[in-house]
């Protein structure tokens, strides 16, 4: 199965998606970034399919998810981001040993799953998409350096569920996600 990343970008940014409660969201969207509310504690993951988060958080339904915020950050972030990830599932294709992957996962604070990607309606598609989890220094650096700015997209999802909901085709008002390609360093 491919992997892919598809997003929303720009020239400096790339937008990807979180799922989180009134309070947590309420506040970033305040504040432009996360603030007291949000755990830097713990590992947070980021998504830049907008199916694939649709899919995750069933479109704004489940609990602790029902805000839905599109967030763009520095492109060079992401990339960065992407480049240091360790995947978060051995396999003997990655090139080390399961002992040397361990400790890879140990001590990195980025971690990297590619899961089937999604249609319209949940189902899985030939290809696979990125999530990325982000703990200790590199959540850091996203909550203070990478964030350019933070939408509460929730009504839309509850506008765009709502719709498919009804039977009406709703993917000429999805986002507008390309291909994306990292660029190295």
């Amino acid at each position: 199965m491919d992997k892919e990343i598809r997003a929303f970008y720009t020239d400096d940014t790339i937008r990807i998606y979180q799922a989180y409660n009134e309070g947590i969201a309420n506040e970033a969207v305040k504040k432009g970034t996360f603030g007291n509310s949000f755990k830097l504690d713990r590992m947070t993951w980021i998504k830049p399919s907008f199916l694939w988060m649709m899919y995750r958080c069933g479109w704004g339904t489940k609990e602790n998810q029902e805000h839905i915020l599109a967030i763009d950050i520095k492109r060079d972030g992401f990339d960065f981001i992407v480049r240091n990830a360790i995947v978060s599932t051995y396999n003997d294709d990655i090139g080390v040993s399961q002992t040397e992957w361990k400790e890879q996962i140990r001590k990195s604070d980025i971690r990297c799953q590619w899961d089937p990607e999604r249609d319209l309606s949940g189902n899985p598609l030939g290809y696979r998409s990125i999530q990325l989890g982000l703990r200790r220094n590199a959540l850091k650096k996203y909550v203070n350096e990478w964030i350019v700015n933070i939408t509460d997209i929730t009504d839309y999802v509850r506008e765009l569920k709502e719709k498919k909901d009804k039977g009406i085709d709703i993917s000429l008002l999805l986002p507008k996600e390309q291909i994306y390609s990292v660029q190295q360093e």
